[in-house]
């Protein structure tokens, strides 16, 4: 049984932050690339953050850098996605995912909605 489980999605005012958790089961973290992704209604599915599986190297989204941080907790077996300054720019259902290296993404969790008010 594969798994991986969002929480910390919420309403949230503008400027404000919120931190994202993405937790596996079934599977070790620390294997795989994890990936940070969000979609609004009527948008295409956006790339935001990653991390990489082995020397930590992380990718942001130009719209996001600078506000949002990835990171890893290998003993939590989790993920976070710690993001400040919130726009409503921002409001999307984020979705982690799991990449062994190959070139899709494996495993996908079920989102968390995240709502910024202006």
């Amino acid at each position: 049984e594969v798994q991986l489980v969002e929480s910390g999605g919420g309403l949230v005012q503008a400027g404000g932050s919120l931190r994202l958790s993405c937790a596996a089961s079934g599977f070790s973290l620390d294997d795989y690339a994890i990936g940070w992704f969000r979609q609004a209604p009527g948008k295409e599915r956006e790339g935001v953050s990653a991390i990489s599986s082995r020397d930590g190297s992380t990718y942001y989204a130009d719209s996001v850098k600078s506000r949002f941080t990835i990171s890893r907790d290998n003993a939590k077996n989790t993920v976070y996605l710690q993001m400040n300054s919130l726009r409503p720019e921002d409001t999307a259902v984020y979705y982690c995912a799991a990449s062994d290296g190959g070139p899709t993404y494996d495993y996908w969790g079920q989102g968390t909605q995240v709502t910024v008010s202006s």
